[in-house]
């Protein structure tokens, strides 16, 4: 796909988007309200724990869920994240040039291949943020990151957030999974359409890597709704279940910075404490664990013999 394709692409998409996003916000929807329970990551906050995560008999076929836009658009827009994913990771300036996976380009295997050896190789977990942060600030056309900020979310941060609600549901679900706007509790006070429930997502289950969530989704996510849209954002995940919570309008605390940081490794994950084998050994790994693999026998400052997981270390 040339450039001026990829570009036309970029515009049809952003309208869509935003027509949608614009429309919903505009509504009141019977939204869910947000559950009150435990705090996921504060319950398992030990850099050297583990836990199961969610049972693999119960994952989703993910390729049967899609979006409120269809199929077609979702697998539209996977294939435009994977092309400006690996834009931006063979970046000639850089230093580490990471190729693209073999596989098609609506595959999302090819994107979790891309973000896995990012995380391989690069030297620490702020250059593995800065890179993801990037990715999502190329995914949008100049003129809205630019005149986001001063039309929309300063003058009208609840409209705001209730529209960026409904457009992560409607462009997102193909990364997601399954997800749905709710209300959710900001500040003591139910801030009705700012939130996303995500009821087991796709990209934490199929990189099975919670360091994976934090450093290539929810810190640089988080970081990119603050610093490019003036939009603050909380996202909380829980590894028990896959799920993740949202909330627009909401700055993350100090405290949940820090947690997120102490997150426990999945049990399955090939990545804690040096790269493991598939997590039962009943099946042939995916291909991008073999890439990852076979990335970290070539890189000296490989993640063998360490007691915690390289990926969240700087």
């Amino acid at each position: 796909m040339n450039a001026r394709a990829v570009a036309v692409l970029s515009a049809l998409l952003s309208s869509a988007l935003l027509a949608c996003s614009f429309a919903a916000a505009f509504q009141h929807h019977p939204t869910t309200h947000v559950r009150r329970r435990r705090s996921p990551i504060h319950r398992h906050s030990s850099s050297k724990g583990t836990i199961d995560g969610p049972p693999l008999e119960t994952k989703p076929n993910y390729d049967d869920i899609h979006g409120p836009l269809g199929g077609t658009v979702d697998r539209l827009l996977l294939s435009y994240f994977r092309i400006k994913m690996a834009e931006r990771l063979a970046r000639p300036k850089d230093e580490v040039k990471i190729s693209d996976s073999s596989l098609a380009v609506d595959d999302f295997d090819g994107i979790i291949s891309l973000t896995s050896s990012m995380n391989a190789l690069y030297n620490n977990r702020t250059k593995v943020q800065e890179a993801a942060q990037d990715v999502l600030v190329s995914l949008f056309p100049r003129f809205i990151l630019d005149r986001y900020p001063s039309w929309f979310a300063r003058p009208f941060p609840t409209f705001s957030a209730r529209m960026c609600a409904a457009a992560t549901t409607a462009g997102g679900t193909w990364l997601m999974g399954e997800c749905e706007v709710n209300d959710v509790e900001i500040d003591g006070t139910l801030a009705r359409g700012q939130g996303v429930h995500v009821k087991r997502c796709r990209f934490l289950d199929e990189s099975s890597c919670a360091s994976i969530c934090v450093n290539s989704c929810k810190v640089p996510t988080e970081r990119f709704f603050a610093e490019d849209m003036g939009l603050a954002l909380t996202m909380t995940p829980d590894y028990e279940t896959g799920e993740c919570q949202f909330a627009f309008g909401k700055m993350p605390s100090e405290e949940e910075l820090l947690l997120s940081k102490e997150t426990p490794c999945l049990r399955r994950c090939p990545s804690r404490g040096g790269l493991r084998k598939w997590h039962d050994g009943s099946e042939e790994a995916p291909i991008w664990i073999k890439e990852l693999e076979a990335l970290t026998k070539e890189t000296p400052s490989s993640l063998e013999d360490r007691g915690t997981c390289a990926l969240m270390e700087d």
